[in-house]
């Protein structure tokens, strides 16, 4: 095989079946994938979730993971927003003719360790090659299918006045990353994403009287909950010491004057739970994997509708500005 995709590898021949054989069945394979037109998958009963989205990160190799794993984890978090077991995916590529190889099936293979940890099956997939220029190495294209529990209904809308806010973890270790990754200001620190899958996380606070899940990405926490405060036509009041921020991240936002609330997450949540469960979620979260940074950092309140204040380490409230211009293009 040759050592980078060429346009021959997105013609539909002989190239394109010798890629699909070497690289996405090798590490795809499962009862579900079919060489077939379409998958034939068994009828779930009940509602179904399903979510799709696009994924352009620049570089598409960080610390912490690469776009493979990152289309993977943004796919399963999505359905787990909705409260709903991520079952199956499908996966579109598009590839720049000169991308390596050798790159190409490092991205797939994250993908597929990362679907084997939390159990959801590639099932379908499609690969396109794009002239030399035409694309920023690799894009990739999910949609994920998941099951929901019966009488689970998690929206924005739904958060309740003197609900609690908590985070699943540290918040804006992605942002940052990419940020340093691209290497524009020279400035050296050790940051590393936290792009994760968090279905553990959602499936153990599934008893809980959970209100409100979503997946804090782009704009990172700071414009979750502002999308929160408009759906439910409540206020966010913050409280600025209890926000986790790595050590690290804080002092990049402090040199460049970045707000961390605004930088994008990948592997932490915005879950808004009823004031008698906040404690045993918080616990429940801690227990879990990519959940031992999980944190209390705030309450929804009837004070300040639609907007987010937060409460500063001397006693002072301050209003947060509601997020306008992308702060870093192609973080996921």
């Amino acid at each position: 095989m040759n050592q980078t995709v060429t346009l021959a590898h997105g013609s539909g021949g002989k190239q394109t079946s010798r890629l699909i054989e070497k690289i996405f069945k090798k590490h795809f394979d499962n009862p579900y994938l079919t060489a077939d037109d379409a998958a034939v998958l068994p009828v779930v009963h009940g509602k179904l979730a399903m979510s799709t989205d696009s994924f352009i990160v620049s570089p598409a190799f960080f610390n912490g993971g690469n776009i493979g794993k990152l289309a993977v984890c943004g796919t399963v978090n999505d359905l787990a927003c909705m409260g709903a077991k991520p079952l199956y995916m499908t996966c579109g590529f598009v590839i720049e003719e000169g991308f390596s190889i050798q790159d190409l099936e490092t991205v797939v293979c994250a993908m597929a360790d990362t679907a084997r940890e939390v159990g959801i099956q590639i099932v379908a997939g499609d690969t396109k090659v794009a002239g030399k220029g035409q694309v920023d190495g690799i894009f990739i294209n999910t949609t994920g299918v998941g099951q929901i529990p019966e009488g689970k209904n998690l929206s924005g809308a739904n958060a309740r006045n003197g609900d609690v806010i908590l985070v699943t973890g540290d918040v804006g270790r992605h942002g940052c990353t990419i940020l340093l990754e691209r290497d524009d200001y020279g400035i050296d620190a050790d940051v590393k994403s936290d792009c994760a899958p968090l279905w553990e996380e959602v499936k153990a606070v599934q008893e809980a009287d959970v209100h409100v899940i979503r997946d804090a990405t782009r704009g990172g926490v700071g414009t979750v909950l502002y999308e929160i405060a408009h759906q439910s036509n409540l206020g966010v009041r913050l409280f600025y010491e209890d926000v986790p921020v790595q050590g690290a991240v804080k002092g990049v936002c402090g040199l460049l004057g970045l707000e961390p609330l605004y930088l994008a997450c990948e592997g932490t949540m915005v879950m808004i739970v009823s004031p008698e469960d906040a404690q045993s979620v918080l616990h429940a979260l801690k227990q879990c994997s990519h959940g031992q940074n999980a944190a209390i950092i705030g309450e929804m309140t009837d004070a300040y509708p639609q907007r987010v204040v937060m409460k500063t380490e001397i006693g002072a409230e301050t209003i947060l500005p509601e997020p306008g211009n992308e702060l870093l293009p192609r973080i996921c």
